[in-house]
């Protein structure tokens, strides 16, 4: 019979993991039993690598707009109708982090203004809502990727700028027609994510944000639109639908949404399971939200990672005192060692850290808490025992790399489970 921890246990758990931890890291000398190195040799003369180049931001309002003038202007010429121009319609398909996927206030705010430049200075596009009708009438898609780089454009270490990429997607020709990009200043850059995507419980590598992406970073004009995207355009706008419906606390609309985009061909996206789950528990329908989130975690052991957002007090192995965020925790625990067992999986836990503190004690940190989550699913599936190992990554694997512990970095202090080899 499967036995259902209590706060009391759970306690303790902590107790022990992070004393028995902390005693054995702090009491562990690394020893090399590597042999002698071999006497160094000269190396051959080599000629200096070429310098990086430097990332040249601008502030964020600029970089926005040159990036967006210089798609449009790209732009082939609007068809002639007995001397007229036509119309073209315009869709945006939402913008997003290039990393994560998610969508924020910037984002939101940079679609805002590419509105409004394409109103007073392209009106030869008509500029209609991502929806699924209006993707049904092939029209041109706008895509848009808002990533944190470093100085040499990478998404690793401090992101020091932010990256704007923008492309012209022609669903009737069904190839790029014009792209768009620049750097901006992190100044005045508000990236937290919007209602759903702050509150959406977790994340993983998904296919139609993928192919999302790489529509709009890996492609130049004239290239094809990536496949991973064209096919699941349909769901992906009635998934907006979702989001605009879930942010604007039309919950019941929003579930109705979410049910039919994951049975639309293409649907079988994590946006889907995760705002069904949370549209379930915003309604207060437990049962079916327990069901939703077992969905959510079939999903990641399909796809052989999920990566989940318990937020810990800063430095701790005890969640945040805060019922309204940390309440689920119990049902997604369950589902996960429940559905683990299910699927005769076995798993590593991986913990993860934000980059603020020094590296040596992230990672510390980051292993006693994969040890803590993976005690709890031990007690609840005691066979589990067998086939869960923890690791922790400290801030390697950050995706936001903000360091600013709060809603816009909730990722990077994710908590991972990786399908591994039995």
């Amino acid at each position: 019979m499967m036995r259902k921890p209590n706060t009391d246990h759970a306690e303790l758990l902590q107790r022990l993991v992070t004393m028995a931890l902390a005693a054995a890291l702090a009491g562990c000398t690394a020893l090399s039993t590597a042999p002698p190195a071999a006497p160094p040799t000269t190396p051959p003369t080599a000629s200096p690598p070429a310098p990086t180049p430097q990332v040249q931001a601008i502030p964020f309002d600029d970089a926005v707009l040159k990036a967006a003038n210089d798609l449009f202007s790209k732009a082939p010429p609007p068809p002639t109708s007995t001397g007229e121009v036509t119309k073209q319609v315009l869709v945006i398909d939402p913008l997003i982090d290039g990393v994560s996927g998610a969508q924020s206030v910037a984002t939101r705010s940079m679609e805002s203004r590419i509105v409004e430049l394409v109103k007073a200075k392209y009106p030869h596009f008509d500029v209609q809502p991502f929806s699924a009708a209006n993707v049904a009438k092939s029209p041109i898609v706008l895509v848009g990727t808002f990533t944190g780089v470093n100085q040499q454009a990478q998404t690793t270490g401090t992101r020091e700028a932010f990256r704007v990429c923008l492309a012209l997607a022609d669903l009737k020709s069904g190839k790029i027609i014009s792209k768009g990009r620049d750097f901006a200043k992190p100044e005045g850059v508000d990236i937290t994510p919007t209602a759903y995507f702050k509150e959406s419980p977790t994340w993983a590598p998904d296919q139609a944000t993928e192919g999302y992406i790489k529509t709009c970073q890996g492609t130049k004009a004239g290239d094809p639109i990536n496949p991973l995207y064209l096919d699941r355009i349909m769901a992906a706008a009635l998934i907006n639908e979702a989001i605009n419906a879930y942010d604007n606390g039309q919950y019941q609309k929003s579930l109705d949404l979410y049910k039919s985009a994951s049975q639309t061909p293409g649907g079988d996206q994590l946006r889907a399971y995760n705002g069904i789950y949370l549209t379930s528990w915003k309604l207060g329908r437990r049962n079916e939200a327990t069901q939703a989130f077992g969905n959510v975690v079939d999903y990641g052991l399909k796809n052989q990672r999920l990566a989940v957002k318990f937020l810990f007090r800063p430095g701790s192995t005890d969640f945040l005192p805060n019922p309204q965020v940390t309440g689920p925790y119990d049902l997604w625990l369950k589902q996960i060692a429940q559905r683990t067992s299910q699927n005769k999986a076995c798993l590593e836990v991986v913990g993860h850290t934000s980059r603020t503190g020094p590296e040596p004690l992230n990672d510390r940190l980051s292993l006693l808490r994969a040890l803590y989550i993976k005690q709890r699913l031990e007690y609840t599936v005691p066979e589990l025992s067998t086939r869960t190992i923890a690791s922790g990554m400290g801030s390697k694997e950050n995706l936001v790399g903000t360091a600013t512990d709060d809603a816009r970095d909730a990722l990077d202090r994710r908590v991972e489970f990786k399908v591994v080899g039995c």
